[in-house]
């Protein structure tokens, strides 16, 4: 069967791409035996199936690459030739509210589809490259962010300091890690714990990625419309709850501490390596220590590791120099399950299926505030977390190696600083 026959018989029946104008929906026209129109169907339903997160077409001198990035890494799908690769992209920027004709300007925009009944989305961007515009998309699915807590990977004790903590009355909650990390699950997973009829629960997003169902009003920033203009917008709302994608800038984390000091739960996130940075970094942001102290309630860092594939991981004798790059000594080993995939068809031949998090959790108690107000520095804060039984995320990472979750390379990778101390 040809990528043309192939693609409009599945498109017919499975996958239609989705025009919003002027408030209406309506299915993206376009000839059903258009090869354009096959390979763009094709890619999408490919993607789709295989539960890849982001599509990548990378323009070459004579070829267009098609990569997916599935658990995190980039794996290489396909090419198509130059003269095939103008339709597709042109057909792509119209389902995103892009100029065709503009190719020297980056351009951003949102596709809407629906695969199996289901309505998805996709966040894209193009950029002129040296050999033609670069499209990326990342695929948006409702489902995979209606995670529960559970399902995030954190230690029970963890997991049960967490749901005490968000569901305080009021302070400031940190979730940190760079960009990729899960931090955006972890706080849509606290969210849908918060009973939302009873409180007014706000969001300022940059982009919003995901629709809530019920009582939860989303707001995406703009250039125009910044983080801190809405959330002093919100503030005269009477919320209960506000999440903030992230505290970019001075003016927004001041706001977001006067919310949480003045009666406000704030939810958000920074870009650290590890969860007593955060507090460093807010002191360099400009807000007081004795602020800091007076409104924090808790910092969640976190990073994700892929997850040995369940149908292929057996034991696996790790060498002594991987064990020990993650702290594992000999006492450590009684008991321990280590696996690893050799790779099967259900993982893609990679031996890993799906990711999960490892974390650490700092609980701002009393003593925790009083350091932070003094101001202290990494080592004195580390000693005074570990009195309350902390774990760093290498921690963490270890457990999940010896009770056969991940491997040791997955969480040096993930908490590579960590594992340098």
């Amino acid at each position: 069967m040809s990528v043309q026959e192939q693609g409009n018989w599945g498109a017919a029946k499975r996958f239609r791409l989705i025009l919003r104008e002027s408030g209406q929906s309506r299915e993206m026209g376009g000839n059903e035996m258009s090869l354009a129109v096959g390979i763009v169907d094709n890619v999408m339903m490919q993607a789709l199936e295989s539960k890849t997160s982001d599509i990548h077409l990378q323009p070459e001198r004579d070829q267009l690459k098609i990569r997916f990035r599935q658990d995190g890494v980039l794996h290489e799908t396909g090419f198509l030739p130059p003269e095939q690769a103008a339709n597709v992209l042109a057909r792509l920027k119209l389902a995103a509210g892009m100029r065709i004709d503009e190719t020297r300007e980056p351009q951003d925009g949102r596709i809407d589809m629906e695969f199996e009944g289901r309505r998805l989305s996709a966040r894209a961007s193009c950029v002129p490259c040296l050999n033609g515009e670069k499209f990326v998309m990342r695929l948006l699915d409702p489902q995979s962010m209606k995670v529960e807590l559970p399902a995030l990977g954190m230690p029970p004790d963890v997991e049960a300091k967490w749901r005490q903590v968000i569901e305080v009355p009021y302070g400031l909650i940190l979730v940190t890690g760079p960009t990729g990390s899960g931090k955006t699950s972890t706080l849509y997973a606290s969210l849908n714990q918060l009973d939302s009829k009873k409180r007014n629960i706000v969001t300022v997003e940059d982009p919003v990625e995901y629709e809530f169902d019920h009582n939860i009003a989303q707001v995406q920033v703009s250039e125009k419309v910044g983080f801190p203009r809405v959330m002093r917008s919100f503030l005269r709302q009477d919320p209960d709850v506000m999440m903030v994608g992230e505290m970019r800038d001075s003016e927004s984390l001041g706001i977001g501490i006067q919310a949480g000091l003045t009666g406000h739960l704030v939810l958000s996130t920074l870009h650290t390596n590890n969860a007593i940075e955060s507090v460093g970094r807010m002191v360099d942001m400009g807000a007081e220590p004795y602020l800091i102290a007076g409104v924090l309630v808790a910092i969640m860092a976190q990073r994700l590791v892929r997850v040995n594939c369940p149908k292929c991981a057996a034991p696996h004798p790790y060498s002594k120099e991987e064990l020990v790059a993650i702290g594992v000594g000999p006492e450590d080993m009684a008991g321990a399950r280590l696996l690893k995939g050799p790779g099967c068809a259900d993982c893609r031949g990679t031996g890993f299926k799906g990711r999960v998090g490892v974390f650490e959790l700092v609980v701002a108690t009393r003593e925790v505030k009083e350091a932070v107000a003094r101001g202290t520095g990494f080592s004195e804060m580390m000693e005074t977390v570990r009195r309350q039984g902390f774990r760093t995320m290498l921690e963490d990472g270890k457990q999940k190696v010896l009770s056969g979750v991940t491997t040791p390379d997955e969480v040096v990778k993930a908490v590579y600083t960590q594992a340098l101390e």
